[in-house]
């Protein structure tokens, strides 16, 4: 499976959203990861469905729009994030008692399935069930900047060896050029780097450092 980089949103300028967007599109980006924050799993409050429908419209029908909810009660939800233009929806399994009934509605709904999973959750939920994509967290949800969870590469082992052939694995949380090699070695194929890109000052050429750093394409 190629590997691929995912800017996330979480960091950009939102005054500037689809400028900033445009830059990472242009140096190669093909997703773009969303971050949904509802104040009650995580601190934060972020973006709902208004502001991905927007997203969606100006960037087409060519890139992906990775949806990754951290909110409570996330079923609630699904159907309003597929209609905006969600390629994929991930939730938490922290976040939920129904995760299968979950991940069933998510692909009724249209999109992939994306399972998530916070640092001090163990990767065993990967072998109930099948999932499109799994997305091992490497620092606490809710915050941008925070720094990698040396453990992590271990984790992501773990989990890839619950998954079953074809399915995405996903890294978050302090992925730039010194973390994201070390998680394409355990195994990961998508990178979710937010503060690295949109915090840079050319995020066009740090989208590239990253993607070099993970040996995408």
């Amino acid at each position: 499976m190629s590997r691929r980089v995912a800017p996330s949103i979480l960091a950009a300028d939102f005054a500037r959203l689809g400028a900033a967007v445009d830059e990472v599109l242009a140096a190669g980006a093909t997703v773009i990861h969303v971050d949904v924050m509802d104040g009650h799993f995580v601190p934060p409050i972020t973006l709902g469905p208004a502001v991905l429908g927007a997203l969606r419209e100006h960037v087409g029908d060519a890139v992906d729009l990775d949806v990754h909810l951290m909110i409570e009660r996330p079923d609630r939800h699904l159907e309003a994030f597929a209609a905006a233009g969600a390629t994929g929806i991930t939730f938490h399994a922290e976040a939920t008692p129904h995760v299968h009934y979950t991940v069933q509605a998510i692909r009724e709904a249209g999109c992939r399935a994306g399972l998530a999973v916070n640092p001090g959750t163990p990767p065993t939920v990967y072998g109930e069930l099948d999932v499109d994509l799994a997305l091992c967290m490497t620092v606490n949800p809710g915050w941008g900047g925070q720094a990698f969870i040396a453990r992590s590469p271990d984790k992501l082992r773990r989990i890839a060896a619950l998954l079953a052939p074809g399915t995405e694995l996903e890294v978050d949380g302090g992925i730039d050029t010194s973390t994201a090699g070390i998680c394409a070695e355990a195994g990961a194929t998508l990178f979710v780097a937010g503060t690295a890109v949109f915090g840079a000052d050319d995020p066009g050429a740090a989208y590239r450092a990253i993607a070099g750093a993970a040996k995408c394409g």
